[in-house]
Parts: structure tokens; C-alpha cells; sequence
């Protein structure tokens, strides 16, 4: 049953990251903690997402800005180990906080002007890319960064939504190095990845008939549910 549970979210993240180019791994990140732990959870979450965003760059590959795109790599890959220290040192009712305190961070940030304008230009792509490398590997959620420089830089939504994917395959490979592979049975891991290459390929074609708000109030119904339930968890087993 939880098995069919979290192919189901799989495949919804999928959809909605196809639809509005973000958001999988927050749509993930609730149910996939609860299921398989923090550490777990994490783990097999990014596995997923380099999936999606591996089947999803040749789709956008024309749209993609090389440029702005390597700014915010290089120092994600630079950042990437002090995310993995952090899982290392935490012990697991704390790292559920964390994560579930970023899932929030990653609801709330774009509503912050300040925020999006003190990651403009050269600079602020170096911290954009930087914090995002460290919260991918840290908690899988690498996107709030990313999209408050977008805004804040003025990048245009249709090449920012295409090079993210890009920023996101390359940050889930370095994830998956530093964390290792998922201690779940192939055969599951197969499941969840065909979930969300389905997933995929749905989302392109809904994306013509599907407007990107209504998807965007998905994600957001389902990541708040499953911050709150992700801080609710580690708030219990650190007071036990």
C-alpha cells in the first residue's frame, strides 16, 4: 500500500515539475519522509528527481541559458559536501525539523521581495547556486534559491524553467554521489522511476491543456500538508 502511495506522488510531482518546470521535490518531500524516514526519504526523493529532470532536458534543450546556468553549477557542486556534513552530524528527529523548516523556507521565500533582489547578478547567482547545491543535498529542495534569482534577475520564465532542469540533473548527480544509492529493493526503485517517467510524459501533455496556476495551487496543497505533517513527526520523536 505505501508502496502504491508513493508511486502516486511520484507521478504527481512529475507532472506538476513538467507543467510549471519546479516543484517535485517539494510535492515529494512530505510523503516520501513519512514513508521511508528523513535520511531514506531524501535519498530515494533526489534519486527521483535526477530521473525526471534526465528525461526532461531533452525536451527543453533548445531554451536552455548555458551561461546563467554554469554560474549557478559550479558553486552548487562547491557547496554540495557541507549539505551531506549536516545530514552526517544530525541525528534523525532533528534532520525531520530541518528538512520540514526548509520545506516551509522553500513555501515562503518567494514572497519575499528582499530576498529575490539580494540574489541579482553575478554575485547572487554564485549564492543562489551555492545555497541550492547545499539544500539539495541536505534536503533535496534546491529550487527556492534558484527561482528567487530568476525573479529577481528578470530571467525570463519559459529559459529559466527549461535550464533549471539542467541545474537539477546536475546537482542530482553529485547528490546521489555523496549520499549513495537507496537501500530500497531495485524492483521498488524501478516502480518509482516508471512512475515518474510517466509522470513526465503526462506532464508534456497536459502541460497545452493544463494552465500553470492550477498547478501550482496542486503543489502548494500538497508540500504545505506535507511540511507541516514532516515537522509535526520530528517534533514528536525529538520529545519522546
Amino acid at each position: 500500500m505505501l508502496l502504491i502511495v508513493a508511486a502516486l506522488t511520484a507521478f504527481v510531482a512529475a507532472v506538476i515539475q513538467r507543467i510549471t518546470g519546479l516543484g517535485f521535490m517539494l510535492v515529494l518531500i512530505g510523503p516520501f519522509v513519512l514513508i521511508y524516514g528523513g535520511i531514506e526519504g531524501v535519498t530515494v526523493g533526489v534519486l527521483l528527481a535526477l530521473v525526471a529532470a534526465a528525461i526532461a532536458v531533452p525536451l527543453v534543450w533548445r531554451e536552455v541559458d548555458w551561461r546563467r546556468t554554469a554560474w549557478l553549477v559550479w558553486p552548487g557542486l562547491v557547496a554540495a559536501p557541507a549539505g551531506l556534513l549536516l545530514v552526517r552530524l544530525l541525528p534523525e528527529p532533528a534532520l525531520l525539523l530541518v528538512i520540514g523548516a526548509l520545506a516551509v523556507f522553500a513555501l515562503v521565500a518567494g514572497r519575499i521581495p528582499q530576498f529575490a533582489r539580494a540574489l541579482t547578478g553575478r554575485s547572487g547567482a554564485v549564492a543562489a547556486g551555492a545555497a541550492a547545491g547545499f539544500m539539495n543535498v541536505a534536503s533535496g529542495l534546491a529550487g527556492p534559491p534558484l527561482a528567487a534569482h530568476a525573479v529577481g534577475d528578470g530571467w525570463p520564465q519559459r529559459s529559466f524553467s527549461a535550464s533549471v532542469q539542467v541545474i537539477f540533473a546536475a546537482f542530482g548527480v553529485i547528490t546521489v554521489a555523496l549520499r549513495g544509492l537507496p537501500a530500497e529493493p531495485p524492483t521498488e526503485l524501478a516502480l518509482l522511476a516508471a512512475a515518474t517517467a510517466v509522470g513526465i510524459v503526462a506532464g508534456s501533455l497536459l502541460a497545452r491543456a493544463v494552465p500553470p496556476g492550477i498547478a501550482r495551487r496542486a503543489m502548494l496543497v500538497i508540500a504545505w500538508g506535507g511540511a507541516v505533517l514532516v515537522i509535526v513527526r520530528g517534533a514528536a520523536a525529538l520529545s519522546s
